[in-house]
């Protein structure tokens, strides 16, 4: 059996090398040649798997180490009888680490505001949790969840245009063109003018569900409300006129811990082995990182000696200490230095994108153990708080 994977999937040779041979390849494009004698495509959402690409192949079985799965022609997949598989929530904990950091960068009052959720499935859920377990008031936008699609009744589901009455609003929606409820350009120059003053704007889902070309409209009109973007229309050749006018501005990150990235992997591995009906010929235990250590700069004396410092400041510094979101800012904005076509640019963010870890990895200061801050914490899936830090 041979497995080709994507180059930048972390645990692929020590995961599917135990099921077959093993090849990778890099980029955002295959060539017939590559899929020679591939049964097994192994892949992320930067390649489109349709008839086009597996026409003349043998593959067998697709998987994406990603949640979303519209880079997949599942239709095409279905009809020749290939088995496709995906990773929903795999990266679920780090978005939620994205969006607490760009609340705590942007909105540091984020816990006394009303924060709207647009999709509320496996990452947008995983959100509304974590906000509703700290007691922050959140209002939902899901239209699959308000006619019973997803099985379940959520006491906080409104109408998009309540939403957007939000002072916080983050986006997960799944990208859509068909059906009753499209995603595509769900927040366009109408919904967008809705906004009101000192709104922040938070992106973390597929770039195409916010009108890109509204939205700088929207801010270059009035520069009122405020803006974090990790995912954009045109991927990789993103707007740069956009890029100069948000608040935050990172390459589709916001799903890229170490964690997250494993688990994707895990999972199509071990759905591949199902297809196969073959037991994991590896233990996951034994390959995956679980390494711990201290939070990195964070004394307790930065916490303790700052005046007037209330427990929702400690939170909101913990938060920026734990997944510095100003750092992947400042990274991409180097684009206007690089000399490279911003599409070549912002794929190698992605490549070179530095490990980063989820809250579980830390082991917090003596501070934090403050009540409520350390209650807050273990809600996040922080480790249990040890009386100094090390």
């Amino acid at each position: 059996m041979k497995i080709l994977g994507d180059s930048q999937i972390l645990l692929f040779d020590e995961l599917f090398s135990s099921l077959g041979e093993t090849a990778t390849y890099s980029g955002r494009e295959l060539s017939e040649g590559q899929l020679i004698g591939v049964d097994a495509l192994i892949t992320r959402s930067t390649l489109n798997v349709d008839q086009a690409l597996l026409a003349n192949s043998d593959v067998k079985f697709v998987g994406t180490c990603t949640i979303g799965i519209d880079h997949l022609d599942t239709t095409f997949l279905d009809q020749q009888n290939i088995k496709w598989a995906n990773a929903p929530a795999c990266n679920a904990n780090a978005v939620v680490q994205y969006v607490l950091s760009a609340m705590a960068q942007l909105a540091p009052q984020w816990m006394g505001a009303t924060v709207g959720i647009i999709g509320c499935g496996n990452v947008g859920g995983r959100v509304y949790r974590r906000l509703t377990a700290l007691g922050v008031n959140c209002k939902v936008y899901d239209p699959l969840l308000s006619i019973g699609l997803s099985g379940q009744n959520n006491p906080d589901l409104v109408s998009l245009e309540e939403l957007l009455q939000s002072d916080i609003i983050t986006s997960h929606a799944p990208l859509t063109t068909t059906g009753d409820f499209p995603s595509y350009h769900l927040l366009g120059e109408k919904e967008l003018e809705q906004l009101r003053p000192n709104t922040l704007l938070i992106s973390a889902g597929r770039g195409a569900v916010i009108d890109n070309q509204a939205l700088i409209k929207r801010l270059t009109d009035k520069k009122d409300i405020r803006v974090a973007l990790d995912v954009w229309e045109d991927e990789p050749d993103i707007s740069a006129e956009l890029l100069s006018l948000v608040d935050i501005a990172t390459p589709h990150i916001a799903g890229h811990s170490l964690e997250g990235k494993e688990q994707g992997t895990v999972m199509v591995f071990e759905q591949l082995c199902q297809h196969l009906d073959v037991a994991p010929p590896v233990r996951v235990i034994d390959v995956v990182n679980t390494e711990t250590s201290a939070l990195p700069s964070l004394p307790n004396s930065q916490l303790s000696n700052t005046p007037g410092s209330t427990p929702e400041d400690i939170l909101n510094q913990v938060l920026l200490s734990a997944y510095p979101i100003m750092q992947d800012d400042a990274r991409l904005r180097a684009w206007n230095q690089s000399g490279q076509a911003m599409a070549a640019y912002f794929d190698c963010m992605r490549k070179n994108y530095p490990i980063r870890r989820e809250y579980s990895h830390f082991i917090f200061p003596e501070v934090v153990q403050l009540s409520p801050v350390s209650d807050w914490l273990n809600v996040l899936g922080s480790r249990m708080l040890l009386k100094n830090s090390r």
